[in-house]
């Protein structure tokens, strides 16, 4: 059916827009607007289930900082610690807008907020888990195509009919290598695709269930099909590292199987707590609608 396409050359532009000493780049806004969106996805599941909203703000901030601190810690300690982790160069770390974000340390990050905003404000981490992987899906999308507008964590030498060709390689990212010339597997496209599968999925499995989803189905499913997929999509990137080329999986793939393990783990047992089946939240919307309620009725 693609036949047609013998290749598609990639000239995308990572910088949106310069005003004044300030730099709007592409990958910032897609960023953030996985949590903007997110949050209105979160609202209409917490609403749903008789769960404040306002508890929404709350959870985006844990997020955001566990996200961002958690991907730039990954980067840090699984990809580059010998170059990072040196009184020359550690001041290095906190400089995030230079680039150099995990995913796998995010989902360490992630893991941890949740886990203090739910012990924080008594919800089951569970319940507040398997809610919150459908906003992850939704953000997950926003960052590969982030990925794909700076021309990064670009795919090996193909010859498919939908090969892109990185035009702009190395200006932006320098050097002389090869790279614009050659055709690669757009991989971002392939990452950002699936993750809308999972947002679909995850989606109208928690609609069908709403308080009743089995504790831990959903953020087990998506554990173990996000890091499958990352562990066979990763087969056909290039390495982001030079010392990755000596291992027998890269990087990628080897922090993807202890999750796969975790998440298999979870599903197994979702649900199957006798004491605590599908999880617990404040259900508490109806006392935050009553002030309002009682205004109208004066």
């Amino acid at each position: 059916m693609l036949s047609f396409l013998s290749y598609i050359t990639w000239t995308a532009d990572p910088i949106l827009a310069k005003i004044g000493p300030l730099t709007l780049r592409w990958y910032g806004l897609l960023f953030m607007s996985g949590f903007v969106l997110g949050t209105f996805v979160l609202s209409h599941i917490y609403k749903s289930e008789r769960v404040s909203p306002r508890w929404v703000d709350v959870i985006t901030i844990y997020m955001l900082v566990g996200t961002i601190l958690g991907a730039r810690l990954g980067h840090v300690l699984f990809y580059d610690p010998s170059y990072y982790l040196t009184s020359e160069h550690f001041l290095e770390i906190f400089k995030i807008w230079e680039g150099g974000l995990a995913s796998h340390g995010a989902t360490l990050g992630i893991l941890l907020a949740t886990w203090l905003f739910a012990r924080n404000n008594k919800f089951d981490y569970l319940w507040v888990l398997d809610r919150i992987v459908i906003v992850v899906a939704l953000g997950g999308c926003m960052i590969r195509i982030g990925n794909l507008m700076n021309s990064e964590i670009i795919g090996r030498v193909t010859d498919v009919p939908w090969a892109f060709k990185f035009a702009r390689y190395n200006e932006i990212h320098g050097g002389n290598s090869n790279i614009p010339f050659e055709l690669r597997h757009p991989t971002q496209i392939y990452e950002a695709l699936f993750c809308i599968v999972l947002l679909v999925l995850l989606y109208f499995m928690w609609n069908r269930t709403k308080e009743r989803t089995p504790r831990g189905q959903l953020f087990g499913l998506f554990v173990v099909l996000l890091f499958s997929f990352r562990v066979l999509v990763e087969f056909l990137k290039e390495n982001q590292e030079a010392f990755e080329d000596r291992l027998p999986l890269n990087m990628g793939q080897l922090l993807s199987l202890p999750l796969i393990i975790m998440g298999l783990w979870v599903l197994l047992r979702a649900g199957k707590d006798p004491k605590n089946p599908y999880g617990h939240a404040p259900r508490d919307l109806e006392a935050d609608e009553a002030p309002d309620q009682k205004a109208v009725k004066v």
